[in-house]
């Protein structure tokens, strides 16, 4: 067995690598990446390795990493390791996750015991481990506990960008009246609003940055998620 370690941080990298040989005397052969370019070499090089990956990387983060990984070789086996719980993060990864795939998704805060089953569990039972905080957030992002819908959230990212409502329309394929009602479901669950007496030209917010700002703050959105949403943005208006 080939286990590929993913990680920017080579305290991290050295501390992995131990973990691997302690919960798997099955590995024969650990390989080092330090950032998600290197990653997706070495994976295309070692085809039957199996992958731990920091999610947070300069030079291609890791779910850009895990999503060329996934395209190329959708059975590969992958272990997201990270210091990050948010939101955004959780989506992205859900985004990318082939069907019937066996991943992970373990919190760098997590025990060395919980890190050692979930190596074992993914890697050898071929089951899908999920950090408990994580998971909560992966049921609220699927519309339970007053989340948000795919289609909401698409909409946030799209006004983070810059879009007008009719180019939402365009690129989401709604009628203009459906793009309005998701954004203002979108306020709703953002608790994003005009105060009583305030008009539409004096008001004291503009909604659409507020919305953006409040995202923000509770990590629904980041840089990383700005940044894939850009790139795909792109694509779309080069496609046009």
């Amino acid at each position: 067995m080939k286990v590929l370690i993913v990680e920017d941080d080579p305290l991290h990298r050295s501390y992995l690598h131990e973990a691997v040989n302690a919960a798997l005397p099955e590995c024969d052969t650990v390989i080092e990446a330090e950032n998600g370019t290197v990653g997706e070499k070495l994976a295309r090089d070692h085809k039957s390795a199996h992958i731990v990956m920091d999610l947070q990387m300069a030079n291609r983060n890791g779910i850009e990493a895990a999503r060329t990984i996934w395209k190329e070789r959708p059975e590969t086996r992958i272990l997201f390791w990270s210091n990050y719980s948010d939101e955004a993060y959780v989506r992205g990864v859900s985004r990318i996750v082939p069907d019937g795939a066996a991943y992970g998704y373990v919190l760098k805060s997590a025990s060395d015991e919980r890190l050692k089953l979930a190596l074992r569990s993914i890697f050898i039972e071929s089951q899908c481990v999920i950090d408990r905080e994580v998971r909560g957030l992966q049921q609220k992002s699927l519309g339970q506990t007053n989340g948000f819908t795919d289609s909401e959230y698409e909409i946030l990212v799209d006004i983070a960008l810059g879009l007008t409502d009719r180019a939402i329309a365009r690129r989401r394929g709604l009628s203009l009246r459906s793009v309005q009602n998701r954004l203002q479901q979108l306020y709703d669950k953002l608790d994003v609003y005009q105060s009583a007496g305030d008009d539409h030209e004096d008001g004291r917010f503009n909604l659409r940055a507020r919305a953006v700002t409040v995202a923000f703050l509770r990590k629904l959105l980041n840089y990383s998620a700005l940044e894939r949403a850009e790139a795909e943005l792109q694509e779309w208006l080069e496609g046009k």
